[in-house]
């Protein structure tokens, strides 16, 4: 089994990093495979509704950056953590506009059942919004959210500070058992014939009469 975890932070090696190495070492310890993808700090475009990853088997129509990659990574992975700094009380612009046009792309093909997570870093404040905007991303894709002892969170204004976090530290470590716990249950009902629920075609409706 392996977590795809996404480090949304202009910082490859920064305080989102340092929380999503935690969790990478607690998911190690109970035999569960991990990778760690950095989407960089260059620009990544916003999605522009074009619909062109329906004629594109899901991937989608732009290609300078990781999210065709990662889209592949996600076709084998069992479950997703995407790792995001705090901005003015919002997740990172560019792993929002990553999001979007992933979790589009993919129309839930490779994404619905798996269990997700994600987890914000800030110097103080503004986490709880950030997780809010990410949380979202999962509960439209039939994604099982993934929780911990408290709010995924870590704080600290330098990797060296979120190391002295030792509440935050430990939030990721459960989270990652977490994890680990459903990834287990949900193999060990697939053994058991038990199949993912067969849901009823989406009703979409609007407030226009």
């Amino acid at each position: 089994m392996k977590v795809l975890m996404i480090n949304g932070s202009s910082h490859e090696n920064g305080c989102t990093y340092t929380a999503l190495k935690e969790i990478s070492d607690t998911l190690l310890k109970e035999e569960i495979e991990s990778e760690i993808v950095w989407i960089g700090n260059k620009t990544v475009r916003d999605c522009i509704a074009c619909g062109a990853c329906a004629k594109l088997e899901n991937q989608c129509t732009f290609s300078d950056d990781l999210v065709n990659e990662v889209l592949e990574k996600a076709k084998t992975a069992d479950g997703f953590i995407f790792g995001t700094p705090v901005y003015y009380a919002h997740p990172s612009g560019r792993l929002l506009s990553f999001m979007d046009r992933m979790f589009y792309s993919a129309n839930k093909s490779y994404l619905s059942f798996k269990p997700a997570a994600a987890i914000a870093s800030a110097r103080r404040a503004g986490t709880t919004a950030s997780l809010d905007v990410i949380n979202k991303h999962f509960t439209i894709t039939n994604m099982p959210v993934v929780s911990s002892n408290y709010w995924n969170m870590v704080h600290g204004n330098t990797p060296e500070e979120v190391k002295k976090d030792e509440e935050g530290l430990q939030i990721m470590r459960h989270l990652a058992l977490n994890m680990s716990w459903l990834l287990k249950c949900i193999d060990a009902g697939k053994k058991q014939g038990i199949s993912n629920p067969n849901l009823e075609e989406k009703i979409k409706t609007n407030f226009i009469r």
